[in-house]
């Protein structure tokens, strides 16, 4: 297992030489060999959770190349829980690699129609299913709920022992890493948020949902960056590809097209237009998600 040292890596630019700032990356993604980022985070107090509550049985959603999917039926395994999934859409003759992954982690893979799938977060829906299956812990659709948050948190609380910093800049899907890092920030220091999904103004609030309902409180240190989704979530461009096998070139480090790529071009993107003032530190969080890798080739081929 790395340490916390280990997480935290230099990231030299010309952009950020030119405007004054310090460019660090927080690796999540090394910090189990099995189960990183950012989804490990969320799911920490939820497992705690369910422990107490004397379930056996996990419940989720998520769509066929769900990083959330991979990481329940994987802390399932590792934890000693059933697993079961919701998946969003048809079941195929070959399952794709992510969901091939979470069948031999021991999830039990069921299918639901887009109609039924958008009533995953109704309280009768749910009843449903657990009618159906028995009793579990139902964790939403990207594990993303109050628990989350804390988790997350806790990210921030290694980061501080390791360096100063003025900004920390994750990706957002449903906002609730984001939602975690805000509570754990202290006096001055910032968060930005890169949106992976288009039209993504609806998060912050969300985020403000989320923080309410963790902490009562509602945060105003963040903003949410909406230009960098690439035409919306999972979408991508050749840019966006060149950006990611560039950037790996120069650093050593594997960014995925869904998240992390657009949070690095994003977070570059914006200290070239000098939206961090001179002299601040801003760390950029790698928050996993990398077995969508072998999906993506699967329905893209390598060059997408």
């Amino acid at each position: 297992m790395p340490t916390a040292t280990d997480l935290l890596q230099e990231i030299t630019e010309p952009a950020a030489e030119q405007q004054g700032v310090r460019l660090l990356l927080w690796r999540d993604d090394l910090a189990h060999p099995e189960l990183p980022g950012n989804k490990a985070r969320k799911l920490k107090f939820n497992l705690a959770a369910a422990r107490r509550q004397g379930h056996h049985k996990l419940l989720t959603f998520g769509g066929a190349y769900s990083n959330h999917v991979a990481a329940v039926a994987t802390a399932g395994r590792l934890f000693g829980f059933n697993t079961i999934g919701l998946i969003r859409g048809e079941p195929t003759a070959v399952p794709n690699p992510t969901l091939a992954q979470a069948a031999a982690d021991g999830m039990a893979l069921h299918y639901l129609d887009r109609t039924a799938y958008r009533r995953r977060a109704e309280p009768d829906f749910i009843a449903e299913q657990l009618a159906r299956f028995g009793a579990a812990y139902v964790l939403p659709e990207g594990g993303t709920n109050a628990l989350a948050l804390p988790g997350c948190a806790e990210l921030v609380t290694e980061l501080q022992a390791q360096t100063a910093f003025d900004a920390v800049a994750v990706a957002v899907g449903t906002g609730g890493t984001l939602a975690g890092l805000l509570t754990g920030l202290a006096g001055e220091q910032q968060a930005v948020g890169v949106a992976a999904l288009k039209n993504g103004s609806f998060l912050r609030a969300e985020i403000d949902t989320l923080t309410q309902q963790a902490q009562d409180r509602i945060f105003t240190n963040y903003s949410v960056q909406t230009d960098y989704h690439f035409g919306g979530y999972a979408k991508y461009s050749a840019p966006l590809l060149a950006f990611i096998q560039q950037f790996g070139v120069r650093h050593g480090v594997l960014l995925d097209p869904i998240y992390t790529g657009k949070l690095l071009f994003g977070v570059l993107d914006l200290i070239k237009q000098g939206y961090f003032r001179r002299g601040s530190t801003v760390v950029a969080i790698h928050t996993g998600g990398l077995q969508a890798w072998a999906g993506w080739h699967e329905r893209f081929g390598r060059a997408g």
